[in-house]
């Protein structure tokens, strides 16, 4: 058994065994072509619609002839939509998994650290992985990684409101494999078919060592209707929301009235601006996309050994502390059953439990996991 440690060391870092670029998005038209889909920037006209009510006590009359001008929302925002012409839409990404004995970037003592204690942990550490990279563990988790390739979880809003969707997953060799996307489960992991365990393969040989195990996928999305279409790739945030143009300078007083910092409700898109565009027209942008990060969480969506699992019965992204953006809550929030507890005894554990598996994903997932005193 591994010397016992009170603390995790001062400096400790993993570098992600899980490189994946953005999901570019595409027109697929009846023949076969491709286009790129853009994000298009213009101006709508809506209804100011807030959790916001009159005082009961106020007659109606009062309701009825409330300024014009709180009733409508006029805004710029940006879309993407499907060309008129296009039969599907269609995201297309690479992804390749790394070798896990590369993944510990740094691990070094902090002011409070003791030497010995930080050599027994980077022992006991190494040791874990080298054993986890032939473990029935890393099967499983590269099974779990294919599944959430499989079953487009990837398309988020886009699958949600599809009619059917098509996942195509090859590499540079022999691999080439197609799902019904709609029919592989989102939160279980068993019955594995043998396209999965297919791409299990390759992704387990990339963790393995194996360099030459890059993937590239593609999702065909039908939405079971014909037309121009708005689809979802990724937002923007953009901190100190503003308005959509710069206010000017007082002429009197030199000073500005409302900065602005910018369009703050924009969609993630990648290329070039098209030049000489009418500002007072529909703009395009770029070409729409996923981000790398919002590709990535989808992948390692495959927490199933969380505690409330079997209550909630949905599996959430591997995060240290369990994190869910979708709940708002951290499943993993005691430090015994987090990421950080689980680091801590790593020279202790065995590859092929689910503790052992959840924390080999940590370290495939990437991130800080240094303690102070």
């Amino acid at each position: 058994m591994a010397k016992a440690l009170k603390k995790l060391p001062g400096v400790l870092s993993f570098q992600r065994c899980l490189m994946v670029t953005d999901a570019l998005f595409f027109n697929v038209f009846a023949d076969g072509s491709i286009s790129p889909l853009p994000v298009v920037r213009h101006g709508i006209r809506g209804t100011q619609n807030i959790n916001k009510f009159s005082d009961e006590k106020k007659d109606n009359d009062s309701i009825k002839s409330a300024p014009r001008k709180e009733i409508p929302n006029i805004q710029t925002t940006d879309s993407a939509k499907l060309d008129p012409l296009a039969e599907k839409l269609r995201v297309r990404f690479d992804v390749r998994f790394l070798d896990l004995s590369s993944a510990l970037f740094a691990c070094a003592p902090g002011k409070a650290d003791d030497m010995e204690d930080l050599t027994a942990f980077r022992q006991g550490l190494t040791a874990f992985i080298d054993k986890g990279k032939e473990s029935a563990g890393v099967t499983e988790l590269a099974c779990r990684y294919a599944r959430n390739l499989a079953n487009g979880r990837f398309l988020w809003r886009n699958r949600a409101i599809a009619e059917h969707v098509s996942v195509r997953v090859r590499d540079r060799a022999e691999l080439d494999v197609r799902f019904d996307a709609l029919q592989v489960p989102l939160n279980t992991f068993d019955s594995y078919s043998e396209a999965e365990k297919a791409v299990a393969e390759r992704i387990a040989a990339g963790l393995r060592g194996q360099r030459d195990v890059s993937l590239l996928v593609e999702a065909d999305v039908d939405f079971g209707v014909r037309g121009a279409l708005e689809v979802f790739p990724s937002q923007n945030y953009l901190e100190g929301k503003g308005k959509d143009t710069d206010t000017a300078k007082d002429t009197e007083t030199g000073k500005g009235k409302d900065k602005s910092r910018g369009f703050a409700r924009s969609l993630y898109c990648v290329g070039e601006v098209p030049k000489y565009q009418d500002k007072y027209s529909v703009q395009e942008r770029g070409q729409a996309a996923f981000r790398d990060q919002k590709v990535g969480n989808a992948l390692r969506t495959i927490d199933t050994w969380y505690p409330a699992y079997g209550e909630r019965g949905l599996a959430i992204p591997v995060e240290p502390n369990g994190a869910s953006l979708d709940a708002q809550l951290f499943f993993r929030n005691e430090k015994k059953i987090s990421g950080f507890g689980y680091m801590l005894r790593a020279g202790d554990m065995d590859p092929d439990t689910p503790e052992g598996m959840f924390l080999t994903a940590c370290i495939i997932r990437g991130g800080v996991f240094s303690e102070s005193a």
